[in-house]
């Protein structure tokens, strides 16, 4: 299990720390964020800000004790890891039921709207999560090979959570506006 635990740590480490860089990579890109959680309609606007603030600290806080040797850090990592996701994935749920559409900037600037795909995707990271603390173990040796081989996998599926809305939309169906032109997946065609 030790290996499992090892991807997983890789998995939730690439998706957080994406998730954390994206948002403050400049002033505009955190803008941009503020304007997301604000746009989601959950809480006074005043309190945009603040949780916003509080959600690029504890994703990096994530990612810290994901990144730490020692195994209490770890499950923290993941127990935080997990609790991060289920808050977010009530407030999509929320906001979806609440009507409103606004843009995931969970990775940065998207034009998909939240929806169920995002709501599957933190359920399977909360999954992740629970796995993975579950596995922590302090005793146990490990083979360099098996090691590689789980954070190369953590790091291939990590890399596949974050472009999962660009996957997304290779399989959704192409429209033709009144002109005749596709949009959807084949605009890039």
């Amino acid at each position: 299990m030790p290996y499992v635990m090892l991807g997983i740590r890789c998995l939730l480490g690439c998706v957080f720390l994406m998730s954390f860089l994206t948002k403050i990579s400049g002033r505009a890109s955190f803008a941009r964020f503020v304007d997301s959680v604000r746009d989601m309609r959950l809480l006074p606007h005043p309190l945009s800000r603040p949780a916003a603030l509080a959600v690029v600290v504890a994703e990096g806080t994530v990612c810290l004790l994901l990144a730490a040797p020692a195994a209490p850090a770890t499950v923290a990592g993941f127990c935080l890891a997990a609790g991060l996701l289920a808050a977010f994935t009530t407030g999509i749920a929320l906001a979806l039921r609440r009507g409103v559409r606004t843009s995931c900037r969970c990775f940065g600037a998207s034009d998909t709207l939240l929806g169920g795909l995002h709501i599957g995707r933190n359920a399977a990271l909360i999954a992740c999560s629970a796995l993975g603390a579950v596995t922590v173990r302090t005793d146990g040796t490990t083979q360099a090979a098996g090691s590689v081989l789980a954070v190369c996998t953590g790091l291939l599926l990590g890399g596949l959570v974050i472009k999962l809305d660009d996957l997304s939309e290779l399989f959704r169906p192409v429209h033709s506006h009144p002109s005749g032109k596709p949009s959807g997946a084949a605009r890039g065609l």
